[in-house]
């Protein structure tokens, strides 16, 4: 009998000629690193499956979102691993700056500006999207002043640990924002994004794709249960959110939007389109507490 292990190449660092040291002696590969901590010093950053830039996007990193990266290429790439949720993948060189000092806030609206100067008149550098990640040194009048540069409006800042507690709310946030295959941010996102970005900002550690969320998240309910807010509904590749025991918010490519929508709807849909029923109904037990 065969007593390989299979390694999920989503969330392993490991190629033919590369991995991360952990995998030594356990992974063969030509090389082993330990790997440089970067982060994003764009707004958003693709993540992609090969080192170039006409592919599929398979995920997608916010400004000030580390990465360990273990290698790069000439051609202006580099392959790393996400620290937020282990996800692998190719990003652009230009795109990161070494991690130098911990976060200590997040922008907490949907978006934000970051202007050159303490002034909302003045033409902004840069947008950032919910969940972003900055290093604050100063906050005075009103304006916060980032170790990268620029000026954020403070009341759009959270700090790094404090956590929301509800979810669904903060899914709702995102409602009518495009729908992207691999986003993560305000400006597109997909099924999974959404459901990660919102369980991401109430301190639930969420995986990145919809398979993994399904296996790693909450405990099952029957098909007939009674549903309530929060309930995360799954279908072969897709997963959405419950608003109430009816409504189901999901970021989907029917509407290429992220909508509300009752369950019943979706369920006919999806089953009418794809052949696949729901999967699974999870609950996330226990939540923060309000």
């Amino acid at each position: 009998m065969s007593t390989q292990t299979t390694f999920d190449p989503r969330i392993t660092a490991a190629r033919p000629d590369l991995a991360a040291e952990q995998w030594r002696g356990i992974i063969p590969a030509e090389h082993y690193a330990e790997g440089v901590l970067m982060q994003v010093a764009t707004n958003t950053a693709p993540l992609f499956g090969a080192p170039r830039s006409d592919g599929p996007m398979q995920s997608e990193l916010l400004f000030g979102e580390t990465i360990l990266c273990y290698g790069h290429n000439d051609d202006g790439w580099s392959w790393g691993q996400s620290t937020g949720d282990d996800y692998v993948g190719y990003i652009a060189s230009d795109m990161l700056a070494p991690a130098l000092t911990p976060p200590t806030h997040r922008v907490g609206s949907l978006r934000s500006f970051v202007y050159p100067g303490p002034s909302i008149k003045s033409a902004p550098l840069m947008a950032l999207s919910f969940g972003s990640q900055l290093v604050i040194t100063q906050e005075k009048d009103g304006f916060s002043s980032l170790a990268q540069g620029g000026f954020i409006v403070s009341r759009h800042l959270l700090p790094i640990g404090e956590i929301a507690d509800d979810p669904a709310t903060l899914a709702l946030m995102m409602a009518s924002a495009p729908y992207l295959w691999g986003g993560r941010s305000s400006l597109g996102m997909d099924c999974s994004g959404l459901v990660q970005l919102a369980l991401q900002a109430c301190g639930i550690v969420c995986p990145r794709d919809s398979d993994m969320q399904e296996r790693a998240l909450g405990h099952s309910l029957s098909r007939d249960a009674d549903l309530q807010r929060n309930d995360l509904v799954f279908w072969k590749g897709h997963v959405g959110i419950m608003l109430d025991a009816d409504n189901l918010l999901h970021a989907n490519g029917h509407h290429m939007a992220c909508i509300d929508e009752p369950l019943t709807e979706a369920r006919a849909r999806i089953l009418t389109k794809t052949g696949h029923d729901i999967s699974s109904i999870k609950r996330l037990d226990p939540l923060p507490k309000r």
